[in-house]
Parts: structure tokens; sequence; C-alpha cells
């Protein structure tokens, strides 16, 4: 481990550069931000402008801009990216998000690469190649186990980032297709049409119906709450919260937890840090729950567990707030296990399982007047809330103060005075004032009021560490004259601090090049322009398929390759089985799962434990995306060649 993994650094989401600022407000170390364009998120793009102002924001605290630049690219764009990628840097990023290899081939800025997970970093040869091309941080798959992580850290020394909170996506990021088969909306273009969080229904090989109408491509929640020690251990160093589309609240009240739990732990690990400065309050409890998530899971921290799943509801169900006692015909009576607020938003299960919601108006004791009155309401059922208004509205105000600590030395100069303040950080500012030197009458009185002034750093980035006054004798000075020596030596002390930001250096490329992990691609490595393909050619690949987006692969192929097992989930896994000798009457058949007229092969690859989702792509795509064929491969002779695309 080096010691660059002995910095700690909690990577929150920013919609917009006012979420970003309160992230870091909340105290994040770094967040992670849409561009422009060639994001991987529609709908979470940010203009240069308000990037700069969130990167001026982060730098006072020395916390990190990271734009996320993650979509393939086809060759028409690459330019434009080139250019934007420019003016990310000139607004001041710290670092881009990427997952297409054409970055690598391209005049860049002298900006670090992060490799995104949709590079699929599973294992620690991949992770080394990443870090030998250049990357100086990568994101790790979310379904690793705390021994793969283990297993990567031992083979590298770049930064580990770990999903450690969120929405999961059941595929392997990067390796889901199934949007862009049954929509043309790429997940890898930023277009995902979430097929994850429909309802099907499950047969067997003998057309026997396992589940019904469930939603069983949908996770739960990432919650790594109990592991963050854990992922230190195993070689973590950047804590990476999902969410560039959730809303503030959730921001905040994640932000926070994790700030909190990681500031914690910093007592037990000595040498170690927090990547960015300052220290953060808070006017409320960080409570994960009460914020949207549809229930909570470690996914494969610790291994392959029941109960990822969450196939009742991809909605935020909330905590279990009462038992419905009795129906009125505008209000119901409850008996509640939380104290329930007007305004608070309540969910219940109606007779087919199918998640319902209501608002309540007004809450008079036992009896909660909705603002419309649902007509499947029964005695009995049991009331979720999914909102809590009173914390809500807390999250709704200023909710944090983040200041950094600055001690202050005041003393005499040969013209009159001087202030100098020095942060946490070693930076300093010095401001001086010409002014007399008139004795104090009081000297007891008049030190305590140089101390005050100087120490009233209201509404400021710092907060007044030691104040040491260095003065033969006591000395008077208007109160406006330390007012105004405090002001110079804040307003300095910030322009140095952006100034001593130090933005972080790019890798350099191992020579000669490394071989990549294997000589062959097919449409799983997301290759969709010649720069991509000349830089794999250049790390030995010699036969390239075109990615999934060109249209080409017009039989059944996997539209999602994913660790979540359906089999496993309805205690069907053969391995399972096997210690009750059921082995044999038990096998890792193919399954179908339907969603209307939608028909999915599911197949199980029992050697990795692997599920894979397979499907073809939809004429009416084909039709309105119809893309010339290209599968190419390189030869002594640079000759080009096509063949059939290759099967995982």
């Amino acid at each position: 481990m080096t010691s660059d993994r002995h910095i700690l650094e909690l990577l929150a989401p920013a919609k917009n550069a006012d979420f970003g600022i309160e992230a870091i407000n909340h105290g994040a170390d770094a967040v992670y931000i849409g561009g422009p364009s060639f994001g991987a998120r529609k709908g979470a793009d940010n203009d240069i402008t308000d990037i700069a102002r969130l990167c001026a924001h982060a730098h006072r605290y020395h916390a990190r801009v990271l734009t996320a630049f993650n979509t393939i690219l086809r060759d028409d764009e690459l330019e434009p990216a080139r250019r934007a990628i420019w003016q990310l840097y000139d607004a001041g990023v710290d670092a881009l998000i990427v997952q297409d290899m054409a970055l690598l081939e391209m005049d860049l800025p002298p900006i670090q690469l992060h490799a995104s997970t949709q590079t699929d970093i599973r294992d620690a040869a991949k992770a080394r190649f990443l870090q030998d091309v250049g990357f100086t941080q990568i994101v790790l798959a979310r379904e690793m186990t705390l021994e793969d992580v283990r297993k990567v850290a031992a083979n590298t020394s770049c930064t580990l980032e770990y999903f450690v909170h969120g929405a999961l996506c059941v595929a392997f990021s990067g390796q889901c297709f199934i949007s862009h088969a049954h929509t043309g909306r790429s997940a890898n273009r930023g277009e995902c049409s979430q097929a994850c969080r429909l309802p099907y229904t499950l047969t067997d090989a003998q057309g026997r119906v396992v589940a019904h109408d469930k939603h069983l491509l949908s996770m739960k929640d990432n919650d790594q709450s109990a592991n963050m020690r854990a992922l230190i251990d195993a070689g973590v160093s950047s804590f990476k919260i999902e969410g560039r589309l959730k809303d503030l609240g959730y921001v905040k009240n994640i932000t926070a937890h994790y700030s909190t739990l990681l500031n914690e732990l910093l007592p037990d690990l000595p040498g170690y840090r927090r990547a960015a400065s300052g220290r953060c309050t808070y006017t409320f409890v960080p409570q994960p729950e009460k914020t949207f998530n549809r229930g909570s899971t470690d996914y494969f921290a610790n291994g392959r567990q029941h109960g990822i799943e969450a196939f009742e509801s991809p909605s935020f169900v909330g905590e279990e707030a009462a038992t419905l006692v009795k129906v009125a015909a505008d209000h119901i009576e409850v008996d509640a296990a939380v104290d329930i607020h007007n305004g608070d938003g309540l969910s219940y299960y109606d007779s087919h399982r199918e998640l319902m919601g209501l608002r309540i108006n007004v809450v008079q004791g036992r009896k909660l007047y909705p603002n419309v009155m649902p007509d499947d309401l029964k005695p009995g059922m049991t009331l979720f809330r999914n909102r809590d208004q009173a914390f809500e509205r807390a999250l709704e105000k200023k909710s944090s103060d983040r200041r950094i600590r600055a001690d202050l030395h005041f003393a005499e100069t040969a013209q009159g005075f001087a202030l100098t303040m020095t942060d946490e950080d070693g930076v300093s500012a010095r401001v001086e004032l010409a002014h007399d030197k008139q004795p104090a009458r009081d000297a007891e009185r008049a030190l305590a009021g140089i101390r005050d002034s100087l120490g009233k750093l209201g509404n400021t980035l710092f907060e007044a560490g030691d104040i040491a006054i260095d003065l033969p004798e006591a000395r008077f000075l208007p109160a406006s004259a330390l007012n105004g020596l405090r002001r110079d030596a804040v307003a300095l002390l910030e322009v140095k601090r952006i100034a001593a930001h130090a933005r972080p250096q790019p890798g350099v490329p191992v020579e000669p090049p490394v071989r990549f992990t294997d000589t062959e691609l097919s449409y799983l490595a997301n290759v969709s322009n010649e720069k991509a393909r000349a830089f794999y050619r250049r790390h030995g690949v010699e036969l390239i398929a075109d990615a999934y987006e060109a249209n080409q692969e017009l039989d059944e192929v996997s539209l999602m390759i994913t660790k979540h097992c359906l089999r496993f989930s309805h205690n069907l896994c053969p391995k399972e089985l096997k210690e009750y000798d059921l082995r044999g009457m038990v096998k890792a058949e193919p399954m179908t799962l339907m969603n209307g007229n939608d028909k999915l092969t599911l197949r199980f690859d029992c050697k990795k434990c692997e599920m894979h989702v397979v499907g073809r792509i939809r004429k009416n795509v084909l039709k309105a995306q119809a893309v010339p064929v290209t599968f190419h491969r390189t030869a002594p002779e640079g000759v080009k060649v096509t063949r059939s695309a290759q099967r995982p």
C-alpha cells in the first residue's frame, strides 16, 4: 500500500454546481459532476461557467472537482470532446472520469484520468493494465468483494475508488446493452431506459412459473456503512456516493453521514487523514434511511448472500410507520410507531402488492387526514413513511457549516502592527497596518478587545484556533482598525489557499506499451471509434469488434451480464443444493424472463457465478439506427478483415 492510500477521499455526486457546493459544505473531499456533454447521465449536464464556480468553491477547501466524461464516443465526436476537455481544464477541473480509451490517444491538457466503473474493472490484471496506461484512479466494479479489492491493491499503487452508497445497476457497469436493444437509448451513452426496474415473470426450462410479475432485475440500494473500516484496510481510499440525478436532500444527508463515519474512524487510523480541509457542523442528524432508497444491502462486499434484491418494488417504500386501524370517509386512524407530521408521505401495498402512496395534510392524534382519500385502504394494513416532512424541511434550510482552522498571530512592526493567519494546511497570509502605538489605559481590557476582534471570523471560511498577541506592552487600537486588519488577512488567506491548491498530476504510461489482457475484443469492450481501436492495437489486441451500439450484433447475445442470479435468489442454485445431494435434480438450465411481449433468456455461467440475460436487438431500433458493419483486425501488413462477432 502506498502512502497516498492513507489519504481518504469522500466523493459525492453533483447534479449541478449548487448541489456540488452543498456536497463540499457537508463534508465531501471531492465531487463529480457532468460537463456540457459526454457524461453518462442524460439530464445532468452543466455549462463551463457553473463548473468553474464549483471549482472555485471546492478549491478553497483543497477539495477536488472531477468531471464525468464517461460515454463512449463516435468518430465525429472526438474533436468536440477534445475541445470540451480543454475548456474543463481551463475552468479548474482536477480530473476526468472516462470510459473511452480514445482519450488516451488524443492531445489533452495535463489532467488526471480516472477509469470509470464502466471500464469493467473486476480483477487485478485489468486494474494493473489501466494503471500502466496512465490512469491514476480506478473505479472498481460494485460487485467486487473485499478479498477482490485486496488482490487489486496488492498489484497496483493507484487510488482505488469504491461505491459505498446509492443505486445499484444489476449488470456489471459497461456490460448492459438491453436499453439500446429495446429502445435505441444506450446506457454507455448516458441514456439508460432502466429495463432493470420493470416487472417480469420468471419461468423455468419446463415453462413453470417461478415468480410472477416481480421486479426481478431490481436491486436494493448499496450501503457500505458497516464496511468502511474493512474497505480502508483492503486498500480503498476514495469512497464514492452514487446519485448525480438525486435531489439535494439526498446529497446533503448521505454526504454528511459518510463524512461523519470517516471522521469517527480516523482516531483509530494513525497516519491516515482526510483529503480536504475543514470541519463540518450540522443542524441535523444524518439518517440515510430518511432519503430515497430501495432498502439496503452491502451487495457482494462480504460474498454472495440472499436479500440483495428489491423484487417487490423499485420505489422508495420507507420506514415502517403505523398499522391502519380504521378507515373513515375523510380520514384514517392508526397505531403509529413513529411521530407522524403534517405533510408526511406514507406508502402501502395494495391487494395486488403494488406500492401506493398518500400525503397527510393534517394529523390529529391517531387520526390522519390525507389530501386525497384512497379507496383501497383496509384495516390491518402496514403503512410506511417515505417522506418525513420535518426532516426534509431541515435539509431545505442551511444545514451545515464547514470551517478551516486558522491560528492568528498579532504583533508590532516598526510602522504599526501585523496580523498573520496560518491555516491547518500551513498556508499563511500576513497583512500590516500602519498605526500609531498608543499605550492602553487598561491593559487587560485592551488585550481582551484585541483578541475578541481578531477572533470574530463570522461567516468566513475560517474558525479561530490559537490567537497569539505578541506586544511589548498593551496597546489601544480602535475596533474598526482591528476589524479591517482581520478582513484583509482573511481575504488574502483565501486567495493564497486557492493558489496553493495543487492540481493533481496525470499518470505516466509505461513504456514500451504494456499488452492488454486479451488479444481479441468482442462487442463487450465498447469500442466505437478509430482512436479507441488504435489504442487497443498499440497494446497488442489483434481482433476488435464494434461496440453493440453499432447494431452489428443481430443474433441473440448477452444484453446484461450480472453477478445477481435468479436461480440463487429462488433457492435453485446447484452449488447451494449440492450439500443436500440434490445437485442431480436441480441443474442450471436456461430460464426465461417475460415482460409483455419481450422475452429474454437467462443463461448461467456457474463457473464464474454469473447470469447472462440474452436477447436480440429490436427491428425498430435497427431500422432507426442503421450503421455500416465493421469488424477489424490488425495484421502485420495492415490488412483489414471481417468475421462474425465473438460470443461471450
